[in-house]
């Protein structure tokens, strides 16, 4: 029995999955958006939103605590620098996950995370055959072009 075994085991070792979410937060802050999936990006959520909480501190203390989390001094200088300030106001919920649909290979299910703010826009989707549907012309199928075309 799993009691009081919190967070997803994700078929790794603890030390892969501590470099894992390093390498997740680090690109997070970086890219401001990242692809992955379903598990990783609901596991990531937690990790990012701790390391905002820190960035709100400012702190030398707080600063410290984020680098030992991520490893990456770009990273922390983002996260406290741009992307903290910027919720300086919001009491929680820094990211935002959208599911996007599928993998085409191994069909795991796949999401965008990104920060949220009241400025930009959720995330379109842009994969697959469903987004370039969804992005043609609002022009008539095939069968109603052509009854259109009989009557006019």
């Amino acid at each position: 029995m799993r009691h009081q075994n919190s967070g997803r085991k994700l078929n790794r070792s603890g030390a892969h999955r501590v470099a894992l979410f390093r390498n997740l937060v680090a690109a997070l802050i970086r890219y401001e958006r990242i692809r992955t999936t379903d598990a990783k990006a609901k596991e990531l959520r937690g990790f990012a939103d701790r390391l905002v909480t820190l960035g709100k501190e400012g702190t030398l203390h707080a600063r410290r605590r984020a680098f030992d989390k991520i490893r990456d001094r770009d990273a922390v200088q983002k996260l406290f620098g741009e992307i903290a300030p910027r919720f300086a106001e919001r009491a929680g919920g820094y990211t935002r996950i959208v599911k996007l649909g599928c993998r085409p290979g191994d069909a795991a299910p796949i999401s965008l995370i990104e920060w949220t703010s009241e400025a930009k826009p959720a995330a379109k989707r842009t994969e697959g055959k469903k987004a370039a549907k969804g992005q043609r012309p609002a022009a008539a199928s095939g069968r109603r072009r052509k009854a259109a075309a009989a009557t006019a």
